[in-house]
């Protein structure tokens, strides 16, 4: 014989109660859930985005200065090596830390036989016109004297300047088209090329056998208003291209 439980009246009010706190529990465990998953994707869609513009920042070769601004980046320095007969070359860097790209790659020194019409060629028979690279310079102006220069009228000063500075024609033709866009498309720049010693203490430069002749021309340049009062700069005398030639030539914009 099956005895029938009995229930008390207060449970059987307090159960519709329980079942529907039941409910709500559920409802707000699975809110709680689909937030956790909405913040989880949006966190990592904002994680996407900065990895994405860390790596254009990196491209732009700008990272290191948003890293710290004291620093910025000599770019497209190259060197032609001129010697009066075929000879092997070995050329060594002072501060080969502050490199950031070099080409052929730097790797404690570039060993290069080098033409008397400025030919290279790599221990494994590759040739380059010039050896490149590009590196980390303080941003620091310390003389007063430059030019300001229109950005229309870029080509005519370049072209007298870096006469005066020794470069030939076709080096100063390959300076010029390299620099042209950028300068052209500020209305004025202000324009300083830095001493041989500016330069050499940047970025010494060691070259066995020893060059007769070592021209350095390292231009640094900002934009600006047209209305700055600028010393103008003097230079020395054309230097005399004697015996094994080198000459280098860069580039810096200044904040």
């Amino acid at each position: 014989m099956v005895k029938k439980v009995k229930t008390s009246k207060k449970s059987r009010m307090n159960r519709p109660k329980k079942e529907a706190l039941d409910v709500s529990q559920t409802k707000e465990k699975k809110s709680k859930s689909k937030k956790l998953q909405m913040s989880f994707i949006i966190l990592l869609f904002l994680c996407v985005i900065l990895l994405t513009l860390m790596n254009l920042l990196n491209r732009m070769g700008i990272r290191r200065e948003v890293e710290n601004d004291a620093w910025i980046i000599a770019k497209k320095p190259i060197i032609y090596l001129y010697p009066e007969q075929t000879t092997n070359v070995l050329v060594k860097f002072g501060k080969p830390e502050n490199l950031t790209h070099t080409y052929p790659k730097y790797e404690d020194k570039w060993q290069i036989v080098a033409q008397p019409n400025g030919d290279l060629t790599d221990d494994k028979g590759r040739h380059y016109y010039a050896l490149y690279w590009e590196g980390q310079n303080l941003n620091e102006l310390k003389a007063k004297d430059g030019f300001i220069v229109k950005g229309v009228d870029t080509i005519p000063f370049l072209e007298e300047k870096l006469a005066l500075l020794g470069l030939t024609e076709r080096e100063a033709n390959e300076f010029i088209v390299y620099w042209l866009p950028e300068l052209e498309s500020n209305e004025y720049n202000f324009v300083r090329f830095k001493t041989k010693s500016e330069i050499d203490a940047s970025m010494p430069l060691s070259i066995e056998p020893a060059p007769d002749t070592v021209i350095r021309v390292m231009m640094e340049f900002k934009p600006a208003n047209g209305t700055e009062q600028v010393m103008a700069q003097n230079f020395p005398l054309v230097p005399e291209r004697r015996g094994f030639v080198v000459v280098e030539w860069g580039g810096t914009r200044l904040k």
